[in-house]
């Protein structure tokens, strides 16, 4: 099970992602509302976690936001213990709310709940394109101009953070939290092997995906607008 925690307080991110990966999950972590939501959206989660009092929106916006294209579950994490706050943040679309502090069984067994719930709306896989190349993120499936390409587990999840992120540098230590996860013990030269196969593998004159070296930081999906 993958779950992804919007929060912006490192310290509880660190203690969730502990607890939550002990008990067999998958974990990513954002610390703010913006790139919570477009990891929400554009990921494949099973639950997403959710504080309330982020640094750039309210938390209600982004349930709110993530409710009107997915029906993922959203458990609401936050401080905020009134009557009306718990009904606001129901009524935003949240599945469940639970109030800090909070024993970590009890957000492991709310966690499980939400998961048995049958929710009926099936999420669609619409791919995300770059020129002739799509990815779409549900069936895991990369095409160039409509022919397959067949990546590994970690170059698909590699490729997909950069088609996420056209023209920005990202840099080593950002790919291994995304792609190798949060708590990643080996060296950062992984991503530079990574990025080499992935090269391989797209090195069709069709994709014109070029992966460029930002040197002593990282590397960038170029785009069409890129110098």
């Amino acid at each position: 099970m993958n779950a992804l925690v919007i929060e912006d307080d490192e310290r509880v991110a660190r203690l969730l992602t502990l607890e939550i990966r002990h008990a067999g999950w998958t974990v990513a972590w954002r610390s703010t509302g913006r790139e919570g939501l477009s990891e929400a959206v554009a990921g494949t989660y099973d639950l997403v976690i959710l504080d309330l009092s982020l640094p750039d929106c309210d938390g209600l916006q982004v349930c709110q936001s993530l409710r009107q294209v997915s029906e993922v579950p959203v458990l609401v994490l936050t401080a905020r213990d009134s009557v009306e706050d718990r009904v606001r943040g129901l009524d935003s679309g949240a599945d469940d709310y639970l109030v800090k502090p909070f024993a970590a069984s009890e957000l492991l067994a709310r966690m499980r709940a939400l998961i048995r719930r049958p929710h009926t709306m099936v999420s669609q896989d619409s791919a995300i394109r770059r020129g002739p190349l799509e990815l779409y993120p549900l069936r895991r499936e990369v095409k160039i101009d409509g022919r397959a390409v067949e990546l590994t587990r970690r170059e698909f999840d590699l490729l997909h953070y950069f088609m996420q992120n056209p023209g920005i540098t990202l840099t080593r230590d950002m790919i291994l939290e995304r792609v190798w996860g949060w708590g990643y013990a080996g060296g950062s030269n992984i991503v530079d092997v990574y990025v080499g196969y992935l090269r391989q593998k797209l090195d069709q004159p069709e994709a014109n995906v070029p992966i460029a070296t930002v040197r002593g930081v990282g590397y960038a999906l170029r785009t069409d607008t890129d110098a």
